[in-house]
């Protein structure tokens, strides 16, 4: 019989637990798949008295992390978390002393990705983050491996469950965006820290790493720009729905002759759209590669079942003999990415407004729209209300994004709208 696989898992949290349990529990069904044995060699956590869901009395545990880096350990499953700290030691100590490595940790990798293919490729290791971008999608291994032929156009993808499913109880219960928030941290679907979810710091991260495997580019987190879905209002969520669209957190990554278009913000998508229709908690992600055309990924992006399928997926490919390179091509080759200029980003947009009832209101925002080249295609007023304040909305044909903040700038600057307007950008996934 081959040798074992020796795994150390550092981390034994709903992941790290789910991982070590699955490796005990389907040991004849992972053996069958790996051709050979997968066994756990060491693990550690924080706390070794915490009633972790199974018995591992019987495993050795570290008290040091370094332990699993040096130990006889032949992969080092990191599942700590963090940017950098522990996790980052951990990963470039194991891949220095050629242990291979398998993590979810989108934040370290969106960060250090680069320099850390670069190590692994130097030690002949591999380095495998199936479980850091959209859970159990298989969307890394689908970027790195699969969609080749062709190169890839765009990538598109509700990456944060927690995002998609505040969207989606707004829309379904027209309640406040605190309200709702309130709602998935008692269920456990947001933190209690939610800032870097809602923030869109979650997506962004992910979509680094997506980006650097379809366009051959280092990782690179500080050039995406980022906006939340904190200010969306179950106003914008209504007026969406009555112009045929939903409005998603997306992360958006897309070639342009001028360079890379990457973005994370709240975007209006039409109704029946594979992006349109994924509710709740799930994620999802539609490669445009080429003349192969689009393909579309959904699942859960979060979770213990989902993500610890991820894990043990690279874990078994580490087993037969996979060690390709970490971003689907040599980490030399990744070229630093250039940031296409916000000029690039053409689309149609929705506008919303809160303006005086008052004659000429309507033509005064609609001349400071025309004098920016910005033409509109439909528009609704909602209600009269002399003296006081009415919504407009508009929805734009295509035009570039700096124009139409330069217009909003000019119009908030009148006498006759009240407070912030909203500009939403509209994609057609």
């Amino acid at each position: 019989m081959a040798r074992p696989l020796r795994i150390a898992v550092a981390g034994l949290g709903t992941v790290g637990g789910g991982v070590a349990k699955a490796l005990r529990s389907r040991e004849s069904e992972l053996f069958a798949r790996a051709g050979r044995p997968l066994e756990i060699a060491m693990i550690a956590a924080r706390d070794r008295r915490k009633d972790r869901g199974f018995d591992h009395t019987d495993l050795p545990w570290a008290d040091d992390l370094a332990a699993l880096a040096t130990g006889d350990a032949d992969v080092v499953v990191e599942l700590i978390g963090g940017e950098s700290g522990p996790a980052l030691r951990l990963v470039e100590t194991a891949l220095s002393n050629r242990k291979h490595v398998v993590t979810a940790n989108k934040a370290m990798l969106a960060h250090h990705g680069a320099r850390l293919a670069t190590l692994a490729e130097k030690n002949g290791v591999a380095l495998k983050f199936e479980a850091a971008a959209a859970g159990g999608i298989p969307i890394v291994k689908a970027l790195r491996e699969s969609l080749l032929a062709y190169g890839i156009n765009a990538v598109r993808g509700i990456l944060n469950g927690t995002c998609n499913y505040i969207l989606t109880r707004m829309e379904a219960t027209g309640a406040a965006f605190s309200d709702v928030l309130a709602e998935a941290q008692k269920l456990g679907y947001a933190e209690a820290d939610p800032a870097l979810d809602i923030g869109g710091g979650d997506t962004a991260h992910k979509l680094a790493l997506l980006s650097a495997l379809a366009f051959g580019v280092q990782p690179d987190f500080g050039s995406i720009t980022v906006e939340g879905i904190d200010t969306i209002t179950p106003e914008d969520i209504g007026f969406a729905k009555e112009f045929g669209y939903r409005i998603k957190l997306l992360g958006i990554a897309r070639a342009t002759a001028q360079g890379l278009d990457r973005r994370v913000q709240p975007t209006m998508v039409k109704l029946g759209t594979p992006l349109a229709d994924v509710e709740g908690p799930f994620n999802a992600v539609v490669v445009h590669a080429g003349e192969a055309g689009p393909f579309v990924f959904e699942g859960r992006g979060a979770g213990e079942a989902p993500t610890t399928s991820a894990v043990i997926a690279d874990i078994v490919d580490i087993a037969r003999g996979s060690n390709g390179a970490v971003f689907g091509r040599a980490a030399s080759a990744l070229s630093r990415p250039v940031p296409a200029p916000v000029d690039a980003r053409v689309s149609p947009y929705y506008l919303r407004f809160h303006a005086l009832d008052q004659p000429g209101v309507l033509s005064e925002i609609s001349g400071h729209l025309a004098n920016a080249g910005i033409s509109i295609g439909s528009m609704i007023q909602r209600g009269r209300a002399p003296g006081g304040t009415v919504v407009i909305v508009m929805i734009t044909h295509e035009c570039p994004e700096p124009a139409v903040r330069r217009a909003l700038k000019v119009i908030e600057a009148s006498d006759k709208v009240r407070g912030a307007s909203r500009m939403i950008p509209m994609e057609a996934v």
